[in-house]
């Protein structure tokens, strides 16, 4: 427990991951006497989601992400997703640069580095669409800087392992994006938990299940959670409560009975990463290269080849192998995914997995694959790579989100959603991707919806406009003013 109890407190977080984090940090930023309450099932925070080895790390700003940037009929690309979150990805950020420039973050280098963001594909087909799509994104000033190249020369300059061994009869592209990022978000996550109880207004529950969310007379929240070691009980009222549990969030989210939430359902996708340690390896590559799913497979199996930077030290991570478990947290249970089930999603549920047979066949191909077949994916990106120098790691759960049509049809979302009751004193995040890379911008979203009642001048506005310098402004329209925000956060973060 990180302060004194608080049996009323203003807020309750649930979960104390990334997304808790980014809230609770801003919430007090706009008001530093808010009293807040987090409870987190496991021992310490950032262990789940947020913890490094359990997310790609890449800071999803749309420069690399393919299954961002569909293409039309007509063989142009659509760019308003990668736009979307290239400009969430900006107010994170910016929220971040705050939290430098005000100290609260002393030490940026310990979560975020510089790390180039690259696109790479191979074949006649799929260089057409990347040419197409680098057409698309540089003439937007959001992307002016990305290159663009066909010669197997300055890729192999870019991403050297990538271009070793090749067979350069096929046609191969890529896209540069220099100024992408590599972050650990468990890092991050810990300093603000820190901060947080350091302020004395936070008191963080550790190793405290959530049982028990209902409503109490008077519309403040009843919250009950029990010590998962000694059986102890902690019940606290709430006037506002945020569901951030990750996976968890939809079990929660129903207990607390509301009705916008009755015919949510959840999708559960598992991952796998091949890892290599190797110190001679990892430093002939430093970028994030992303290629294209193969057909029928979730967006979070893009294929990708990362560098990784944890604890001071680099890794390599090649993956996701998506895979299906009936568990929605890494450190879950085999019966999360029957324990959600309902009257009201179960029709929903089923009509999705009627729908996304091809998707649920190649899951389980997925989780079925031999070594050897998991390895040549990998040379498909780094034909050179050797096998011995590279072992099997478990990635973070996700859980996709089933959502009702009102027609007792069910349609899987690959995104986020944020779910409130009709009071908006009650809102959970559902979904994954890209998740903490615009934490900033969801808390920000939070703010606006279940606080608009103290969005005036005279409270929160003008702190407000402390925190996010551009808010109010759309910087995939204002030019100057994307230039500038990118300039001082670069400098502020070291990147």
């Amino acid at each position: 427990m990180a302060s004194a109890p608080q049996n009323r407190p203003d807020i309750v977080l649930i979960g104390a991951g990334v997304m808790s984090a980014t809230l609770g940090t801003l919430l007090l930023s706009l008001d530093p006497g808010l009293e807040i309450t987090c409870f987190e099932t496991l021992g310490a925070c950032g262990l789940e989601s947020s913890q490094a080895w359990n997310n790609a790390g890449t800071g999803h700003a749309g420069n690399c992400e393919l299954n961002y940037t569909p293409q039309r009929a007509d063989g142009s690309v659509d760019i308003t997703k990668a736009l979307e979150v290239n400009a969430q990805f900006d107010e994170s950020r910016s929220f971040w640069t705050y939290l430098v420039r005000s100290g609260q973050i002393s030490r940026p280098e310990e979560f975020i580095r510089a790390c180039p963001h690259i696109s790479f594909v191979t074949g006649k087909q799929d260089v057409a669409f990347l040419k197409a799509r680098h057409d698309a994104m540089s003439a937007h000033h959001c992307f002016r800087a990305m290159e663009y190249s066909e010669d197997p020369a300055v890729i192999a300059q870019w991403a050297p392992l990538i271009m070793r061994g090749r067979d350069l009869r096929r046609p191969v592209a890529a896209t540069r994006v220099a100024d992408g990022t590599d972050i650990d978000f468990g890092a991050l996550t810990r300093n603000l938990f820190s901060h947080m109880a350091q302020s004395g207004q936070t008191a963080t529950y550790y190793s405290h299940k959530v049982t028990e969310i209902r409503r109490e007379p008077g519309d403040r929240w009843h919250i009950v959670a029990r010590h998962t070691k000694t059986g102890e009980t902690k019940s606290v009222s709430a006037g506002f409560v945020f569901i951030g549990a990750g996976g968890a969030a939809l079990e929660l989210l129903q207990k607390a009975n509301i009705p916008e939430a009755k015919a949510y359902a959840g999708f559960p996708v598992s991952g796998q990463w091949l890892r290599c340690d190797a110190p001679d390896i990892v430093a002939q590559h430093d970028a994030k290269v992303y290629g294209k799913a193969a057909l029928g497979s979730p967006p979070m199996s893009v294929p990708h080849l990362d560098t990784r930077t944890i604890g001071a030290q680099r890794h390599l991570l090649f993956g996701p192998y998506a895979g299906f478990s009936t568990k929605f947290l890494k450190r879950g249970s085999w019966t999360d995914f029957y324990r959600t089930l309902n009257t009201n999603n179960v029709l929903p549920t089923l009509q999705v997995g009627k729908d996304n047979l091809s998707l649920v066949k190649y899951l389980i191909e997925e989780v079925l694959q031999s070594r050897g077949k998991r390895f040549s994916s990998l040379l498909n990106f780094y034909p050179a790579a050797s096998p011995h120098a590279w072992k099997l790691a478990i990635a973070g759960q996700r859980v996709q989100i089933i959502k009702p049509d009102g027609k007792k049809r069910g349609t899987l979302k690959f995104g986020t959603e944020l779910v409130s009751d009709a009071d908006n004193s009650l809102i959970a995040l559902l979904g994954a991707s890209p998740g903490a890379s615009v934490a900033a911008s969801v808390a920000l979203q939070i703010v606006q919806t279940c606080f608009s009642h103290r969005m005036r001048e005279t409270e929160w506005l003008r702190r407000l406009h402390a925190v996010f310098p551009f808010y109010g402004i759309d910087l995939t329209i204002d030019r100057n003013a994307c230039a500038t925000s990118r300039r001082e956060t670069a400098e502020a973060l070291g990147l």
